[in-house]
Parts: structure tokens; sequence; C-alpha cells
């Protein structure tokens, strides 16, 4: 699949939301998902926001920026369970020189009730794991 940059050269949708169904493999014996999962729904909020803007992480690699996460953080507001309904709103709320930075807001589906907030920070680095400057392209239009 090849992915076209909108027509401006820039990000043109800073915000989305994703649909996540825990699965059991993701819970402890309790059916609570477990805290080491939350990482994973980030980075399928960031995988989605790219592909809303036209992108996906194999054109980032294509031209030679591999992102990786710098930091992150969560705080748990209160469980998520197994085959819950929720919604993940991904945020691409800064874009420098040299991060991005991503907030999170984890919340379940029916309530509204946030499960979980969080925060990640992404650097882009070459093939070689070399640190580089953002692209152009991934900076929010306007």
């Amino acid at each position: 699949m090849s992915y076209i940059i909108m027509s401006s050269g820039k990000i043109h949708k800073p915000v989305t939301e994703t649909e996540i169904v825990p699965r059991y493999s993701e819970t402890d014996q309790g059916g609570i998902v477990h805290n080491s999962v939350y990482p994973i729904y980030f980075e399928i909020g960031r995988t989605e926001l790219l592909r809303e803007n036209g992108m996906a992480y194999s054109f980032l690699e294509e031209n030679n920026c591999r992102m990786v996460v710098a930091e992150i953080q969560v705080k748990f507001r209160r469980p998520a369970y197994y085959d819950q309904q929720l919604t993940l709103k991904t945020e691409c709320s800064n874009v420098t020189k040299a991060k991005i930075e991503h907030t999170y807001t984890l919340f379940r589906a029916d309530t509204k009730l946030t499960v979980a907030e969080g925060k990640t920070i992404v650097a882009c680095v070459d093939s070689k794991g070399k640190p580089m400057k953002i692209p152009d392209y991934l900076y929010p239009a306007g």
C-alpha cells in the first residue's frame, strides 16, 4: 500500500479516536487489563493517527526515519476489563526539531469514564540509530 502525504505536506489531523476491545490475553486472572498493555494501546493510537494523515510507519522507514519512544508516562485512573468497549483519544500535542509528544486518554465507551491517561515522547533516528531532525511532513499544518 502506498501512502500520499496530504497536499499541505503536513499533518492535517492532530487528534484521532480509536476503538479498543481488550483481548483475554491482555488481562490478568481477574479479567483486568494488565498495566503492560497500555503502551501497546498507545502505539495503536499513534499508528492510526499516522494513517489518518496519509502515512504509516512503513512510509517513515522508507524515508529513513525510525520513531523511537524516548519517554512514556501512564496514569491509571480505574480498571479496564476483558471485552470492554474502550475508546482511545490520541493527540499529537507538540512537535519540535527533536521530538514529537502525544497525549492519550483511554475511556470507557459507554460511560465516558477515564480509565487511563498517558503521554509519550518519540524521537526520530536514521537506519543506523543516529538521532535526526523531525521531518517537515510530521509537523502540523497551519
